[in-house]
C-alpha cells in the first residue's frame, strides 16, 4: 500500500481576499484524497501569526452573512531553521511543544499580497519546503498588473491599453489621472497593480468619477492602473503546468455574462449577488477556443508560471484575443471559474488537487 504523502494546506494571510483563502482551504480540506494524502491545516491571521488550524472543511464554508476567517487560537506553527530538516513544530496555547512531522509538500492556497505575491514562496525555498504553484519571480509578476502586462506586451500578446500612477505622482499632480482617462477614453478600469482581481476595482465613465475611483484603489495599494475599456466577450481559461519535460495544458473556456452589474466586481465573484451569470463551456467556435488556449498557455509561460494559474480574456467583437490577468493562485472553492473549467474538461475537483499535488513534487523533488 502506498504510503501517505503528508501536505501542509497554508491559508488566510494578511491580504484583504482572506476570507477568501479561507473558504478555498474548506474546499480542498473537504475535497483532498484522504487515501493518498494526511493533512496539516495552517492557518495565517490577518496580521501575520501562524496557527494550527481545526481539519475540519464546515469551519471556512464561504457563508455571505459570516465570512470564515483564520482566528488566533494561541497555537503557533514553527518552521524549520534550516534546510537540514522539515520538521514542523508547534507550539499550543498552554505552551506544549510537539512535532507535527515532516511535510513532504506545501499547498500554499492564499491569495494576494504576502501568499500569492512571491513573498510566501520565497520563505518557502528559504526553508526548502516544495509547494505548490509558481515561484518567487512568477509570482511576483503574475500579482503586479503593470508588470504582467509588461512583460505579455514584450512577448507579443496584446493587452488592455493602460497607465500606472503612483500615489506620489497622483499627491504632486492630480490631474494625472484625468489625463489617463482622456488618453484611454471611456470607460476605464482604476485598479490596484497588486491586488487581488476584484478588489479596490471601479468602473470610471467620467472625470467626476475619478478622486473615489483612485482613492479605492489606493487604499489597497501605492500604485494603481487606470485601464481602458475593452468592450467584448469576458472569458477565462485555466491552466495546469506539466511534470518536467511535459506541456502546460489548457481547460475549455468560462465566460462571465454581465446580466445586471456593470463589472464582475467582488460581491459578484465571491458572495453570489446577482448580475452576473458564470457559463461553462462558453459557446465558442473550434477556432476560437483553440486560439485562446494557445494564448493562454503563451502568457502562462511567458512570466515563468508553474503548477496553475487562470487566465482571463477579453474577446472584443470585432476580433483579436485579448489577455486582462494572468492569476497564479485563482480562486479555488469548488464553484471558482479554475476548478470549474477543469471539472469541464474531465477532471474531478478532487483528482484537481491530486494532479496539483503531483506536478509540484514531480517538479519540486517533493
Amino acid at each position: 500500500m502506498t504510503q501517505k504523502r503528508l501536505v501542509v494546506v497554508l491559508f488566510g494571510g494578511r491580504s484583504s481576499e482572506h476570507s477568501i483563502s479561507c473558504a478555498t482551504a474548506g474546499g480542498v480540506l473537504n475535497a483532498i484524497d484522504r487515501d493518498l494524502f494526511e493533512v496539516i491545516p495552517v492557518g495565517i491571521t490577518r496580521d501575520g501569526a501562524f496557527v494550527l488550524e481545526e481539519d475540519d472543511p464546515a469551519k471556512f464554508a464561504l457563508d455571505p452573512a459570516h465570512l470564515p476567517e483564520v482566528v488566533d487560537n494561541g497555537s503557533r506553527v514553527c518552521w524549520p531553521d534550516s534546510i537540514r530538516s522539515r520538521e514542523l513544530r508547534v507550539t499550543t496555547a498552554d505552551g506544549a511543544e510537539r512535532s507535527l512531522g515532516s511535510p513532504d509538500i506545501v499547498f500554499p492556497i492564499l491569495h494576494g499580497p504576502f501568499g500569492e505575491d512571491g513573498t510566501l514562496q520565497g520563505m518557502l525555498e528559504l526553508v526548502g519546503y516544495p509547494y505548490v504553484g509558481s515561484g518567487v519571480l512568477a509570482s511576483a509578476l503574475g500579482m503586479d498588473k503593470h508588470f504582467t502586462k509588461t512583460v505579455l506586451e514584450h512577448a507579443g500578446i496584446a493587452v488592455a491599453p493602460w497607465r500606472t500612477v503612483t500615489a506620489e505622482d497622483y499627491r504632486a499632480r492630480p490631474a494625472v489621472a484625468a489625463e489617463a482617462l482622456e488618453a484611454l477614453g471611456s470607460p476605464v478600469f482604476v485598479k490596484p497593480a497588486r491586488a487581488g482581481s476584484s478588489v479596490g476595482v471601479s468602473r470610471v465613465s467620467d472625470a467626476a468619477e475619478l478622486d473615489a475611483a483612485m482613492a479605492t484603489a489606493f487604499a489597497e495599494d501605492w500604485k494603481v492602473l487606470v485601464e481602458a475599456g475593452v468592450p467584448g466577450r469576458e472569458l477565462e481559461i485555466a491552466v495546469l503546468g506539466g511534470r518536467p519535460g511535459e506541456p502546460a495544458r489548457a481547460s475549455v473556456a468560462g465566460e462571465i455574462v454581465l446580466s445586471g452589474r456593470e463589472f464582475y466586481d467582488f460581491d459578484a465573484k465571491y458572495l453570489d449577488a446577482p448580475g452576473i451569470d458564470l457559463v461553462c463551456p462558453a459557446e465558442l467556435t473550434d477556432e476560437e477556443l483553440a486560439e485562446l488556449q494557445r494564448v493562454a498557455i503563451r502568457a502562462f509561460e511567458a512570466i515563468g508560471a508553474e503548477g496553475l494559474a487562470r487566465v482571463d480574456f477579453f474577446l472584443p467583437a470585432d476580433g483579436g484575443v485579448i489577455v486582462n490577468e494572468v492569476n497564479t493562485m485563482p480562486g479555488f472553492t469548488p464553484i471558482s471559474m479554475f476548478p470549474t473549467c477543469w471539472i469541464r474538461s474531465g477532471l474531478s475537483y478532487s483528482d484537481l488537487i491530486t494532479e496539483l499535488l503531483d506536478v509540484a513534487a514531480a517538479r519540486r523533488g517533493a
